[in-house]
């Protein structure tokens, strides 16, 4: 049975990853602050309280978890709302905070996962498609993201051959049923994403034994796109 750690695993993609790797017969924990979902934990998916920005959190989450072997690591947790406001009024704890959540827990867990991986185990950062393009006031996400991606290539440079790292760049994902017509018809596969469509592309990274330090843009072909104003 593979092993699989999935951080921010009580959030929509990640209970999304959750679902998908317990129902593929992985064994799955989630580390997290926030519950996972009830019927992921019967289905056996083990939930570990853990504050992925915090060094003894992750430690005592690994230790908590008690696994000899990791196949999996999905770095999925990060402060969701990207808006941080005007650039000139942010402070630097607000800016600390979104990093962490994102860059710095990324490289606690990795840190913590590598010593419990061997040959063919794999990594996935959760990037977005804010690593490439903005909206307004968004510096903290952006940058975060940013440093994911660059986080990525540099891991898989230096954990090859035995470990694989790459990342997902997400677009809009939605578990929004009631969405407005223009909100799918503004991407060229017709729809908004799902969590699914990114647990399958976690799935293939992970089996995908000749990809190593590349971004799988998830976003129905939204970045490809051109848009004018009329």
């Amino acid at each position: 049975m593979k092993h699989a750690i999935i951080t921010g695993g009580a959030g929509l993609i990640g209970t999304g990853i959750c679902r998908t790797l317990i129902g593929q017969g992985w064994a799955v924990a989630s580390f997290d602050m926030k519950d996972t979902a009830a019927d992921l934990q019967e289905a056996g998916v083990r939930h570990v309280f853990c504050d992925v920005t915090d060094e003894a959190s992750v430690a005592g989450a690994f230790a908590e978890l008690g696994w000899s072997r990791l196949d999996l690591l999905v770095n999925n947790a990060g402060i969701a709302t990207p808006a941080n406001g005007p650039i000139a009024e942010m402070s630097l704890d607000q800016w600390r905070e979104v990093t962490d959540s994102h860059l710095t827990a990324a490289f606690l867990m990795t840190r913590s996962a590598v010593p419990l991986m061997g040959e063919g185990a794999s990594i996935i950062n959760m990037a977005s498609t804010r690593a490439f393009m903005s909206e307004p006031q968004t510096e903290a996400y952006a940058a975060s993201k940013g440093g994911l991606v660059a986080l990525t290539h540099a891991l898989a440079v230096s954990l090859g051959p035995d470990i694989r790292v790459n990342a997902i760049a997400p677009g809009w994902i939605s578990g929004d049923e009631d969405l407005r017509p223009e909100d799918q018809e503004q991407h060229p596969v017709g729809r908004v994403g799902r969590p699914d469509d990114i647990a399958d592309a976690v799935v293939y990274l992970a089996t995908a034994g000749f990809i190593t330090g590349q971004v799988l843009t998830v976003d129905g072909g939204m970045t490809r796109k051109m848009i004018y104003a009329e």
